[in-house]
């Protein structure tokens, strides 16, 4: 089980969307079968082995274990991730294009180029995953509270001509050398936590 699977497929998409699916997959974050499922959600053992074959073909579920009762072979399934994220690349043609919407100040700019990372990274993770390797990524994730929008603006400012000049410095000119890296920046307000 991975912990993290990327969805490309927009039937495996569409599947992990429904809510139905989606507590089978909770409930297969340890492997079950169709009866032990139909027991513990008072739902028809015919229902749940509907729903677990669409899951399987589609790759949200595995089967893990096979045991005989009796005349019959009990398939135990479990979930192949702990949580799943759905790749722009399951509705390419509602994509958001980065380079049509290049704006800096633009929260429009921002989700499509968080989108594109989306799909790059995830199109990496799975390829590597294939191939048994791993690839270098970095992320940071801090949180600044500004005491006016002067100060959030010089803020940009600075860190754009920062991170343009470790850019220039390390950026390679030599043809056919090294592999070429997408840096992604971004700076929005944090959502506002409801407290009931």
């Amino acid at each position: 089980m991975f912990d993290l699977e990327v969805l490309t497929n927009p039937r495996a998409a569409s599947a992990a969307l429904d809510p139905m699916r989606q507590r089978l997959l909770i409930e297969l974050a340890d492997p079950a079968s169709a009866s032990m499922l139909a027991a513990r959600l008072e739902i028809p053992r015919q229902k749940i082995t509907y729903h677990l074959n669409q899951m399987l073909e589609v790759g949200l579920v595995e089967v893990v274990e096979l045991r005989s009762k009796g005349i019959m072979t009990e398939r135990l399934m479990q979930a192949t991730a702990t949580a799943y994220v759905i790749s722009p690349q399951s509705i390419d043609v509602l994509s958001p294009s980065a380079p049509g919407l290049r704006n800096e100040a633009s929260a429009s700019w921002l989700l499509a180029l968080a989108a594109r990372t989306i799909r790059e990274v995830g199109t990496l993770l799975l390829g590597a995953r294939k191939v048994g390797k791993e690839f270098g990524t970095f992320a940071i994730d801090a949180e600044i509270d500004f005491a006016t929008a002067r100060d959030r603006a010089e803020f940009a400012r600075e860190l754009g001509a920062s991170v343009a000049s470790l850019a220039a410095k390390y950026h390679n000119t030599t043809q056919n050398t090294g592999r070429a890296h997408r840096l992604v920046v971004s700076l929005h307000p944090t959502l506002k936590e409801h407290t009931p």
